[in-house]
């Protein structure tokens, strides 16, 4: 049985999502029935769950490890899918979006995401990848008399499919070199390698690799799916996919860059460098022109995967606790914003675009004054969440003397400001016409509730998290 147990939070995750496929073909058509309640359950057992293997370090089959590092990972997925569930069931039902449907794939794409930071070959990475990937495919375009969300899918799934064929070669190339794809395996090879100095087949592989993670992390110049999948999927499944997938996508980018691929160093951070300073510059500059919310977050989103990719340059214990403690930041933050964004549409407007947020503290100053916050905590405002992810990012830079690096996060983070206080500003400072604002659900207040305080308590009280952050990510090591 203990050869299970290292699987046990990715099956209960399963489970809830197949519980959630079969209720749906129960349901009457036109019946309103709890399916979100049952990805809920799956999520906090699958939470519990990784909450009893802390410290234990399980292994399944040599190729899924849970470790503190993976375990963090997996709670950070189960608070991103428990606060899209709580914002989903008034929207899935205002969209007419397949609940069933849509509750499955949500589940079965967290569980890919759960294997994709656990697993320790990188076959079994590629197969999570997957896993993950045709599940925010099909969701991305689950409005199906959508002509935008067609478009987006299907622009998501084209370049999706390269990047993974580019991922495909990165690991035939090291199981080249190494005769294997366990990641421990790799790393003994390479370390083997000495004054010979690396073959260009690793270096081929590690550069095939890095094209494959940068495109799930929509890192620059792998970026151009970003916007148009996030404008045209439902803003819910936009919410989800640009937490989960960067959290998982960046859980795996560690795992194989800083501890197997280590001996490379010295040929992946130049380019790693140059990468982040291009997503950083890129996602701020083009953020600032936009006025659609949901682009304006997709470029935001960008450049916050540059802020990320700061931390793996860097390598150092700072860096590497700080990416853990940003991807949570990040996720509350960013679905706590999106998640307004979708509770105030109706079936007539989207309600994404800058000019319908004019007034809101008129008719809903509660909402008003949450977004402001999310969006301050996005922005990197002190005492929030976000301040406190990007100092600890910032200074991990600085410490290994990438300060070109660090001067560029600071000011692209100084003028993505604008583009946040636009939208506090339209709320606060403009003057609206009178909107219909459908009502908030008691379940999206208790989500919004919940985002709320973890966007305090982390920038207030960072520390124990911190800790817990550095901890985790040392496992892997």
């Amino acid at each position: 049985m203990t050869e299970y147990a290292a699987i046990i939070p990715l099956l209960i995750v399963a489970l809830a999502g197949a519980s959630a496929m079969l209720a749906e073909a129960f349901r009457q058509p036109g019946e309103r029935m709890p399916i979100a309640g049952l990805g809920l359950i799956g999520l906090v057992g699958a939470a519990i769950a990784s909450v009893f293997l802390w410290d234990t370090d399980r292994s399944s089959f040599g190729v899924i490890r849970a470790d503190n590092f993976s375990l963090f990972i997996n709670l950070t997925l189960c608070v991103i899918g428990v606060l899209t569930m709580l914002f989903s069931n008034e929207v899935v039902e205002r969209e007419h979006l397949p609940p069933g449907e849509y509750y499955a794939l949500t589940l079965f794409a967290i569980c890919g995401m759960m294997m994709m930071a656990a697993a320790t070959d990188l076959l079994v990475v590629f197969v999570a990848l997957e896993i993950l990937s045709l599940a925010v495919y099909v969701l991305t375009g689950v409005r199906r008399a959508s002509v935008t969300g067609a478009e987006a899918a299907f622009k998501y799934f084209l370049l999706g499919s390269f990047s993974s064929a580019f991922f495909l070669y990165g690991v035939a190339f090291l199981f080249a070199v190494a005769g294997s794809t366990r990641l421990e395996q790799i790393s003994v090879a390479l370390s083997a390698q000495g004054a010979a100095g690396p073959p260009t087949l690793a270096i081929l592989g590690v550069g095939l690799l890095a094209v494959g993670f940068a495109f799930k992390v929509s890192a620059v110049p792998f970026h151009m799916w970003t916007p148009d999948a996030y404008e045209g999927a439902p803003t819910i499944v936009t919410a989800f996919m640009s937490t989960g997938v960067k959290a998982a996508a960046f859980g795996a980018f560690v795992r194989v860059f800083l501890s197997p691929l280590e001996p490379l160093q010295a040929q992946w951070v130049p380019v790693l460098a140059v990468i982040a300073a291009l997503t950083m510059i890129v996602g701020t500059v083009i953020g600032v022109v936009q006025t659609n919310i949901k682009r304006m977050l997709a470029y935001s989103s960008i450049a916050h995967a540059g802020y990320l990719l700061l931390g793996i340059v860097a390598a150092n214990s700072a860096g590497k606790a700080a990416i853990l403690f940003y991807l949570l930041s990040y996720a509350v933050s960013n679905l706590g914003a999106l998640g307004i964004v979708a509770l105030l549409g109706t079936p007539e407007n989207e309600h994404d675009e800058l000019r319908d947020f004019a007034g809101l503290k008129d008719s809903r100053p509660g909402l008003a004054a949450l977004m402001t916050v999310f969006l301050l905590s996005l922005g990197g405002f002190p005492p929030l969440a976000g301040f406190i992810g990007k100092w600890y990012i910032f200074s991990a830079a600085v410490q290994e003397g990438h300060y070109w690096l660090a001067i560029i996060g600071v000011l692209t983070s100084v003028v993505s400001v604008f583009f946040y206080l636009r939208i506090v500003v339209m709320m606060w400072m403009t003057e609206g016409p009178e909107v219909h604002r459908p009502r908030v659900p008691a379940t999206a207040i208790a989500g919004l509730a919940l985002a709320t305080i973890a966007v305090f308590y982390m920038g207030v009280l960072p520390t124990r998290l911190l800790q817990l952050a550095l901890e985790s990510i040392s496992t892997i090591f």
